[in-house]
């Protein structure tokens, strides 16, 4: 299975090289990488959150017993594990591949970089969508962009940290 991971992940990273050069004085490669990967499992959660919302969910409560979720929290909280692991991958094998971290530290560092996104998130949908009588899918919008800093930030400098980071964070005190 891993290696079907980086085989895809190399066949990824080569269409999106190809395209690199128009931006190449604008952006670094792995920042462009980034952006075409982000974006990419953006606009894939972006669909898939319209189509559960208007066709799964249909615009109604989903009981869960004894607790109640609003139709967009519920559509979110069902994406949120798809959308996480397809955005991994595509970091791992096509964004930072230059970090010898394993695979697992990786994983759980992403996580946390994701709980801190998920928070967010949350907070974001409700305050639009409850609070401010928002639309639930351009909210959903919104929100993603404003955490996308941050999770770059996050992502090159501690979940898929490069070895040469890693050698240089032994010399720290």
């Amino acid at each position: 299975m891993r290696t079907l991971f980086i085989r895809t992940g190399q066949c990824i990273r080569g269409i999106i090289d190809r395209t690199y050069p128009p931006f190449r004085k604008l952006v670094p490669l792995q920042l462009y990488r980034y952006g075409v990967c982000g974006g990419a499992n953006v606009v894939f959660d972006w669909v898939l959150y319209f189509l559960v919302y208007n066709f799964a969910i249909r615009y109604r409560d989903v009981n869960l017993g004894p607790v109640t979720l609003s139709p967009h929290i519920a559509t979110f909280i069902l994406l949120f594990p798809v959308v996480t692991l397809s955005g991994f991958l595509l970091q791992k094998y096509v964004t930072f591949t230059a970090s010898r971290l394993r695979g697992s530290t990786q994983l759980a560092r992403y996580l946390m970089i994701v709980l801190a996104n998920l928070l967010i998130n949350y907070a974001g949908l409700k305050v639009f969508v409850d609070g401010f009588d928002f639309y639930p899918t351009p909210s959903k919008m919104i929100v993603t962009l404003l955490t996308v800093v941050c999770s770059y930030i996050g992502q090159k400098k501690f979940t898929f940290k490069s070895a040469s980071l890693v050698k240089s964070d032994k010399n720290l005190p």
